[in-house]
């Protein structure tokens, strides 16, 4: 009995429990909440996050040559901190230049053979216009040995003097002919020291190139300035071991403090509503005491698909109004993009709109 007794005042107990909470919640679930309206100035805001960015940077740009080596991409080898201060003439980054090193090597071999191309032609050339000159001679002294041939027969019958006439006449011919052929001869040889000689000033000059084209394979910093290195394709900045394209060399820029720019994306839904002067404030994750003015100054006319995102958004850039210290870019900042303003309104929360079927 005494058992039995325990087991009942526990079931009255758990019963008064569960129909006191039930209660309790079921007047929360009907308790109001009361705001009161508002009036003075409204503004309608589009809230978006950015990232800070100098409006003005000189650009450090790798070597600039390469299309015309047929080298469309370079490896970063090596990399200074990024956000560190620099001095012009400072070192940047290097470059791989095992692609290139192959290249002046096969350009080497190149200026090589044809070396030896030029100098062989040119012993050819001297030895083939030797001869010639040696024959020339030769052929003058058979001339003037007709000469002497046919003064010495004119006491000799009238047919043996033809013959001496006809044997000079071509004597002169031969000789005639091969000053000409001599002149012939001996602007060929000009024209083949010219290519000869055009070919290895041509492979002279490539080695050249690229022996200078590896000396831009060391980055430096063109002046003074805080180094902020470029971002690649998936918005990260670039690092040791990422690619450089030969059609945009950037490898970094040392911004322009002194006027910053918020780079940030609209919704497509909401970007018919920004103009290019509307005012947003803008706050600083770094700094959430820190309230800063800006305006709209670029609005993109084409959208764009983001990085882990289903939406088009449209670029938006946000001039910052006046220039701080503390600034620094890749700073996200929150922007509330003003794109109408009423001077007197009745206004309340959002959460207090509801549609009631």
């Amino acid at each position: 009995m005494k058992k039995h007794h325990i087991v009942l005042s526990l079931m009255v107990v758990l019963v008064l429990f569960t129909f006191f909470m039930l209660r309790d919640q079921q007047g929360g679930e009907n308790q109001n909440i009361i705001v009161p309206a508002k009036e003075g100035k409204f503004e309608v805001r589009i809230i978006t996050t950015g990232e800070l960015e100098a409006k003005n940077a000189v650009r450090i740009l790798g070597p600039t040559s390469l299309r015309k080596f047929r080298i469309f991409d370079m490896k970063i080898q090596s990399i200074a901190e990024e956000g560190k201060l620099v001095k012009k003439g400072e070192w940047i980054a290097s470059l791989d230049p095992s692609e290139l090193i192959n290249r002046i090597n096969d350009a080497e071999i190149e200026v090589e053979q044809e070396q030896s191309q030029y100098t062989q032609t040119k012993l050819d050339t001297t030895l083939e216009m030797r001869k010639e000159r040696d024959e020339l001679i030769n052929l003058k002294y058979a001339v003037e040995e007709r000469e002497i041939i046919l003064d010495q027969s004119k006491y000799e019958p009238p047919a043996t003097v033809k013959q001496e006439e006809i044997n000079l006449d071509k004597a002169m011919r031969a000789y005639q002919q091969a000053r000409e052929n001599y002149k012939i001869k001996h602007q060929q040889n000009i024209a083949k020291m010219r290519e000869v000689t055009a070919d290895l000033n041509k492979s002279r000059r490539e080695l050249k190139a690229l022996q200078d084209l590896l000396q831009s394979f060391t980055i430096r910093a063109p002046e003074d300035g805080m180094l902020i290195f470029r971002k690649g394709w998936d918005g990260r900045p670039i690092r040791e071991g990422s690619q450089i394209s030969a059609w945009d060399p950037v490898v970094a820029t040392l911004p322009d403090l002194s006027v910053m720019l918020s780079r940030t994306y609209v919704n497509e839904v909401d970007v018919r509503k920004v103009k290019v002067g509307q005012t947003v404030h803008i706050g600083l994750d770094a700094f959430p005491d820190k309230k800063l003015m800006g305006r709209v100054i670029d609005v993109a006319n084409v959208g764009e698909q983001r990085p882990n995102s289903d939406a088009k958004v449209f670029q938006v850039m946000i001039e910052l109004e006046g220039a701080d210290d503390f600034l620094k870019p890749g700073m996200t900042t929150s922007n509330a993009i003003v794109t109408k303003a009423v001077e007197s309104a009745v206004f309340v929360p959002l959460e207090c709109l509801f549609n009631e079927y």
